[in-house]
C-alpha cells in the first residue's frame, strides 16, 4: 500500500497560502494530505519563532509530515523540525540559513546579487500564465522586516532528511547560485527542474512529480 504523507506547504515572503492552490489538489489526488500555511508575514511582532509557531499550529498532530519551504520559508523550516517530528524537508528555490544567521545577513553572506532593474513581475512571474499573474496581485502582502533581523536559534541544521529543488530559470536565485549555496551549506546537490522562482504557479505538475520523487528517495 502506498504511503500517505502530510505535505505542509510554506510560502515565501510577501505572499500567502494561495501560492499552493494548484499543488494541493494534485497531492490530494495522489492520496496525500496537503495543507498550505499562511505565515504572519505582515505582522511586525512576528519573527522566526512566530513563523514556526504558525506552521506547528497548522500541522497540528498530523504524522508523516513533509515540510515544503519556498524561498524565505527556508529559515522557518529548520525551526519546525527542531520542535516536532518531520520526515522530510524539501526546500524550493529557498534560502538556506546557517546557525545564528539572520535572513537580512544571508544576502551578503551568500554573495547574492539582486536583479537590476528589479521588476517583481519580471523577476518572479515571468513564466506564469497572464491569468495567474493577474490573480497573484490579490495575494501580495506587506512583508515585515522583523523576521529578517531574527537570528536562526539553532546550533546546526536538524538531523532530518533534506532535499533541495532548484529551478533552472529562476531570475531571483539563479541556478548556479543555488547549486553553490546548497552544496556549501547542506552538502547536497539540488534536484533541478525548469521554471522560475514560483514553480507552484508556473509548473505545478512538474513540481508535484519532483516532490514525490524526493519523498520516495528519502524513504528508501
Amino acid at each position: 500500500m502506498e504511503t500517505v504523507s502530510t505535505y505542509v506547504l510554506i510560502h515565501g515572503a510577501g505572499s500567502d497560502a494561495w501560492l499552493w492552490h494548484l499543488v494541493v489538489p494534485q497531492l490530494e489526488e495522489l492520496g496525500h494530505v496537503a495543507i498550505a500555511v499562511n505565515l504572519p508575514c505582515d505582522d511586525d511582532a512576528a519573527g522566526l519563532r512566530e513563523y514556526a509557531d504558525t506552521v506547528l499550529r497548522t500541522a497540528g498532530e498530523l504524522e508523516e509530515v513533509i515540510l515544503v519551504a519556498q524561498s524565505l520559508a527556508g529559515f522557518a523550516a529548520p525551526l519546525v523540525c527542531d520542535r516536532r517530528p518531520v520526515d522530510l524537508v524539501v526546500l524550493v528555490n529557498a534560502m538556506v540559513p546557517m546557525p545564528g544567521e539572520t535572513a537580512g545577513e544571508w544576502w551578503a553572506n551568500t554573495g547574492h546579487i539582486f536583479p537590476d532593474p528589479f521588476d517583481p513581475v519580471d523577476v518572479f512571474l515571468h513564466d506564469v500564465s497572464p491569468s495567474l499573474v493577474a490573480e497573484a496581485a490579490n495575494h501580495v502582502r506587506r512583508q515585515s522586516d522583523t523576521v529578517f533581523s531574527d537570528p536562526l536559534p539553532l546550533a546546526k541544521w536538524p538531523p532530518v532528511p533534506t532535499r533541495s529543488v532548484a529551478c533552472r530559470d529562476d531570475r531571483f536565485f539563479p541556478i548556479d547560485f543555488q547549486r553553490r549555496v546548497v552544496r556549501e551549506r547542506l552538502g547536497i546537490e539540488p534536484e533541478e527542474m525548469p521554471g522560475g522562482h514560483l514553480p507552484a504557479l508556473a509548473r505545478p505538475q512538474e513540481l508535484v512529480e519532483l516532490l514525490e520523487a524526493c519523498r520516495i528517495s528519502a524513504s528508501r
